[in-house]
């Protein structure tokens, strides 16, 4: 079984390009042709398909080469790659090991007609051309190069989660489907699960050792059903491309039924689902089978659905395991005809019409005119509860009570008034023409104020004030000449007709006129919603606003079982919230998990839409706030697990590192059998010492960055001098430092306790990173609105590229002495913040870092105190 751009040469079982005998060599101007034989499972004999097709071509001429075949072992494979010309493979070595990869660039210098390359899903030895094999194979069909290639179904991207649900096993190596698909000609190779199961039994696939295991796990027989199937499927939609891709080039518009495709259309009415649910069971009766879902807009004259129904079908035809799809038609029959003529559908299911029989009667019904346009397609009909029922309006009229009365108004008393002034103007005039001229323009006049009911009205009181006072015989309902009555005829059918295209007219300008409204009020909370304005508390206000709504309430629940929960609600005012009361609520679901509670006036329905679109909105706004609320803790977390692993593995070491040499001190010292002069002991209580100074910073360090990454840090400012800080700071290195700190420096606003640790940090880090350099500078400086104290060290600095990440927690940058976790830069930067200074690094020049602290002056700060230090 296979799917064929060109006719096939070969015996049953197999497939061929169409290569004649002693066919030229393509130009290398046109892309390769591929040629892939998909194998349902191991071993199903692809790649000895492939050789065999190799033979065939080369029988007939043609120029065929071996890229790369993998015989597996197996002696009919190897023998069957007999005499063919093999390009050698080219040796990769990886960690101490060679591999051989097909040699790509070998191949294209030898500028074959055809290539065998076997295993099309193959990952590549790192180091060669490419990561994949079929990027390898995509280079040969570029330089014009037809390819044969071979894959299993169970290396195909799509279907590997299929795969792993069936067989248990996981495959790493796949290919894209669209690779496979793009191919020119695809053959599937294929054997029964027994005859594969005898193959492998007799060793024909697998080494002795391997045969039992294999036949209980991976080839089970169960296991060879279902990939034979997914083959069989997968496939199946590459045959529907390519009778569609020759339906199209041929302009063929009737349909193939090939496989039951069930179109089922629906207008979003309360049928919908009956519809859906008969389709699905119409699609299962086949293997294969598919259901699509069609709703077309606008209606057929029904009242527009609201997008949640439409959106609850979507919902019912997914769960189906169909698909849901929205076409645009001016006419509904003819846009379902056409849909299911474009996707090959076999049979349309369409519900009885809501339309009453009277309207059906005279002017028809959808679902009769899609059985008169589906064109051999078949038209399933489906009774319903609202088949008939006819649809109810909730007002016969658009216009308002006010028109609508003077319409009334008018058709009664100005046919009369204008009776009056033509028989006083000419009671017994020669020619009817002018009396009809001026009734015909009243009628008009009084359809444009009151619709189609009055216009009507006019026409006929005005007929009968025509008959009775300008139509001879006078003072009677007869006619004594036949034009005149003709004329009279045609002013009733004129009136008709002119009253209700105004009618029309005027209700498409109110529905334009409701259009714009919904469409800008939509439109004004989209534009709140991406200028950032999206709290849900903002929509509900804006949805009182615009609707005119005492009261609008938005509840959530996180489960079917769980209570309603009130997070938004607006009140236009103070005394709605208190009068409001639970029998004059309109309730709204706008999904299982939110819904609104309107308190006010009755909305029309056509209303309704619009106020579930803002609840939607609202939803979405509020799933939103969800993900951002849990993607923010998820970034705290991963931060935090971050730290710990970092923490957990230089505490590990670093610490353990003082605790050692505190822990040999102290038994030199008390060791009994050790006798020890002033010289050694005063040395290992150096030694203690040192280690505890060293211990002491690496905890102060870890507690500092673990209350900075809690927020526990609450400085208290006040305005301080550097000369209380700098020294007690740079104390532990006073012969290593060099101070130049004038005493005429202003105040700074700061913590001097924090600050210090700042400094220190800053100070300590200098010292340890230039050993045996000139002593470290600390130059402070004053500016117009700040201090800058400067740290210099003429060390071996930091790269630029290093720079952006050195204030980062257990960041090194090159320090392997061991002395520290790498925090002192993190923590010092974390509490210059907290004290609302900055840290800066510079290069010192001539070699080195310069560490910059800027801090605000005292007279430019804000002074009051921000909390209490912790």
């Amino acid at each position: 079984m296979g799917t064929n751009d060109a006719p096939p040469e070969s015996p049953a079982g197999h497939g061929t390009s169409a290569d004649g005998p002693g066919q030229a060599t393509p130009p290398r101007a046109r892309r390769g042709r591929l040629t892939v034989y998909l194998g349902a499972a191991p071993g199903v004999g692809k790649t000895y398909a492939m050789l065999d097709e190799a033979e065939r071509r080369r029988a007939r001429g043609t120029d065929v080469v071996v890229g790369l075949v993998e015989t597996h072992q197996r002696a009919a494979t190897a023998a069957k790659v007999g005499s063919l010309e093999v390009v050698p493979r080219c040796e990769v070595a990886y960690r101490g090991a060679t591999l051989t990869e097909m040699d790509i660039a070998a191949v294209l210098a030898r500028a074959p007609q055809v290539a065998l390359v076997d295993e099309l899903a193959h990952t590549n030895a790192p180091g060669s051309r490419h990561a994949k094999r079929w990027q390898d194979v995509h280079d040969l069909l570029d330089a014009g190069v037809d390819v044969i290639t071979t894959v299993n179904v169970q290396h195909l991207a799509s279907l590997v989660d299929d795969v792993e649900a069936i067989t248990g096993v996981r495959q790493q190596e796949t290919v894209p489907d669209q690779v496979v698909r793009d191919a020119d000609q695809i053959q599937l190779v294929d054997l029964s699960p027994q005859q594969l199961r005898r193959r492998l039994a007799h060793g024909n696939v697998y080494r002795p050792e391997q045969i039992d295991a294999s036949l209980r796990s991976y080839f089970r027989e169960g296991n060879l059903t279902a990939l034979r199937e997914l083959a069989l499927l997968w496939l199946a939609d590459r045959v529907d491309d390519a009778l569609t891709r020759y339906r199209s080039d041929h302009a063929i518009t009737g349909a193939w039924p090939t496989r039951e495709r069930v179109v089922v259309a629906v207008t979003g009415g309360p049928e919908g689902e009956t519809l859906l649910r008969r389709g699905a069971r119409i699609a299962q009766r086949a293997a294969g089978s598919q259901l699509l879902a069609v709703y077309v807009l606008p209606t057929d004259g029904l009242p527009s659905a609201t997008p949640a129904a439409v959106a609850r079908q979507r919902e019912i035809a997914e769960s189906l395991d169909g698909t849901f799809h929205t076409v645009v038609g001016e006419d509904v029959a003819t846009a379902v005809a056409e849909f299911a003529r474009a996707v090959n559908a076999t049979m349309i299911v369409v519900g009885v019409s809501r339309h009453s029989r009277w309207r059906q009667a005279f002017l028809g019904s959808t679902s009769a005119e899609i059985a008169r346009l589906s064109d051999g397609i078949d038209v399933h009909l489906v009774d319903h509860e609202t088949a008939g029922a006819g649809r109810r309006s909730r007002s016969w009229s658009t216009l308002s009570p006010a028109r609508r009365a003077l319409g009334w108004a008018g058709s009664l008393a100005a046919p009369c008034a204008l009776t009056a002034l033509l028989v006083a103007v000419d009671r017994a005039p020669q020619d009817l023409s002018s009396p009809l001229m001026f009734f015909l323009a009243l009628v008009v006049g009084v359809a444009i104020v009151g619709g189609l009911w009055p216009a009507l009205a006019a026409s006929v009181i005005s007929f009968a004030c025509l008959n009775w006072f300008f139509t001879e015989p006078t003072g009677r309902f007869t006619v004594a000449r036949p034009s005149e009555l003709l004329a009279l005829g045609v002013f009733v059918v004129v009136a008709v007709a002119v009253a209700s295209v105004v009618d029309v007219a005027a209700r498409r300008t109110v529905e334009a006129y409701r259009a714009r409204a919904e469409a800008s009020t939509l439109a004004a909370l989209s534009r709140s919603v991406l200028s950032g304005d999206d709290t849900a508390q903002a929509i509900v206000e804006r949805l009182a606003e615009s609707f005119g709504l005492d009261a609008v309430l938005l509840e959530v629940r996180a489960g079917e079982q769980r209570d309603w929960e009130t997070v938004a609600a607006a009140h236009r005012t103070p005394a709605a919230a208190a009068t409001a009361r639970p029998g004059d609520e309109t309730l709204i679901s706008v999904d299982d998990r939110h819904r609104l509670i309107l308190r006010g006036r009755a909305l029309p329905a056509s209303d309704r839409w619009a106020v579930e679109a803002f609840g939607a909105q609202a939803g979405i706004v509020l799933e939103h706030r969800r993900l951002r609320e849990a993607a923010a803790q998820a970034d705290t977390l991963e931060q935090a697990e971050a730290t710990r692993t970092a923490l957990l593995a230089a505490v590990s070491h670093d610490l353990r590192t003082p605790l050692a040499s505190i822990r040999a001190a102290v038994d030199g010292l008390t060791a009994p059998e050790v006798t020890l002069d002033a010289q050694d002991t005063e040395a290992l209580q150096r030694t203690i010492a040192e280690s505890t100074r060293r211990l002491e910073r690496l905890i102060d360090n870890l507690l500092d960055l673990s209350r900075l990454q809690t927020g526990a840090v609450r400085p208290i400012l006040r305005d301080a001098s550097l000369e209380e800080v700098v020294p007690l700071a740079v104390e532990p290195w006073l012969a290593s430092v060099v101070l130049d700190v004038p005493e005429d420096l202003p105040l700074v606003h700061t913590d001097p306790g924090l600050l210090e640790r700042v400094v220190a940090n800053l100070v300590s880090n200098a010292v340890r990173h230039a050993p045996g350099r000139p002593r470290v500078l600390l130059a402070a400086t004053a500016g117009h609105d700040d201090v800058e104290l400067r740290i210099v060290d003429t060390g071996p600095g930091v790269p630029d590229e290093r720079k952006p990440t050195m204030f980062a927690p257990f960041q090194r940058l090159g320090d392997t002495t061991g002395d520290g976790l790498g925090l002192g830069l993190a923590v010092a930067d974390g509490l210059a913040r907290a004290v609302g200074a900055t840290v800066a690094a510079q290069d010192t020049p001539g070699g080195g870092l310069t560490m910059v602290v800027t801090m605000p002056r005292a007279s430019t700060a804000n002074a009051e105190p921000s909390g209490a230090r912790s």
